[in-house]
């Protein structure tokens, strides 16, 4: 009579340790273990993160490296200096704990093209790639991103490396609402130092020209299309123009202004875009279409990526599209320029 095991020897064969990890990692013994979380959408809170801060790969995009490192002296008050933060996260100090710092340097590098020099423009897929892999970033990984959150500019900062990943083919990735910043203010822990991610192995398996607009796609679009600049108005209409990275004042001709202070809050305590029925309503009351096929463009494609973030992810409308060169390349190539509301 052949005799059945015992439960021991059962959990000591192979599968049974296998199946024993499994049951240990769903409840929670070895969380590296378990399969990596969906991300519930393209913005989570801060208390959706302090609930799943185990199970994600934050990466936090500063201009400024030494305020990820450094703790803020004199008045620091929840990682946010009593004397206010500045619009680079210069009053905002720390990070959220297991965060791995991301330069903007990394994401949004120069080149030129044709004679021409161009800012912030995307990376090539192996810098990007080494870059995720350094950063701890693996294929399955749920990603969240976290800016200081103290400006509008800095949350376009992470809406650009959104953008960056999904152009790339990784899609369970979100932002943080509101940054670090607002994380600071509710009282939640912050680390200071710099973050030994490991290596992860993350590739780039996609390039979506789809989300990348090319010159010439904007000269049709601007004919037969909407474009939105999401530059504040006194850009848009010509009466100020960065003249260090845009050769002319004004914007590209046919597009509508959808300016980022409309669908971003801005406070130094978190940065939080408007709820989307009321991003819905100001767009709409702007002439905006919310499901025509759309280019969004800025001075260099910075705070472009923003508005293809409220159109693309926010509002739905999948046929968006980021003019990387944005007025840098437009007006030095001496491309149609308007300074008229339109």
């Amino acid at each position: 009579m052949q005799l059945q095991p015992k439960i021991s020897d059962q959990l000591l064969s192979p599968l049974g340790v296998l199946l024993l990890l499994s049951a240990l990692a769903v409840g929670g013994v070895f969380p590296g273990l378990a399969r990596a979380i969906e991300i519930p959408g393209p913005l989570v809170d801060t208390q959706w993160l302090a609930d799943h801060l185990n199970q994600v790969v934050i990466l936090d995009v500063r201009r400024d490296p030494q305020t990820f490192i450094r703790k803020a002296g004199g008045g620091e008050v929840g990682g946010i200096q009593a004397c206010g933060a500045g619009s680079g996260g210069g009053g905002l100090s720390g990070h959220i704990p297991g965060a791995a710092l991301i330069e903007w340097k990394e994401i949004a590098v120069k080149h030129k093209l044709e004679g021409i020099e161009l800012f912030d423009t995307l990376p090539d897929a192996a810098s990007f790639t080494a870059l995720m892999q350094r950063s701890g970033v693996n294929q399955d990984s749920a990603i969240v991103i976290a800016t200081p959150g103290d400006s509008a500019p800095a949350v376009a900062d992470g809406t650009r490396l959104y953008w960056t990943l999904k152009y790339f083919g990784h899609d369970n990735v979100a932002l943080l609402d509101g940054g670090v910043a607002k994380w600071a203010s509710e009282k939640r822990k912050l680390e200071y130092g710099r973050s030994k991610p490991g290596n992860g192995n993350w590739q780039a398996s996609a390039e979506r020209a789809e989300l990348l607009a090319t010159l010439d796609e904007v000269a049709a679009m601007s004919s037969n299309g909407q474009i939105i600049d999401v530059r504040t108005p006194e850009y848009y209409l010509g009466l100020r123009y960065k003249s260090d990275k845009v050769k002319a004042p004004g914007h590209i001709d046919g597009a509508k202004n959808l300016p980022f202070s409309l669908y971003i809050k801005e406070s130094p305590e978190g940065s939080t875009f408007y709820p989307v029925n009321e991003i819905k309503r100001v767009a709409t009351q702007l002439g905006i279409a919310l499901d025509k096929p759309t280019i969004s463009h800025c001075n260099t494609g910075h705070l472009a990526s923003s508005g293809w973030f409220v159109m693309s992810e926010l509002l739905g409308n999948r046929d968006v599209q980021l003019y990387d060169g944005s007025m840098n390349e437009w007006a030095a190539l001496s491309r149609p320029i308007s300074r008229d509301l339109q």
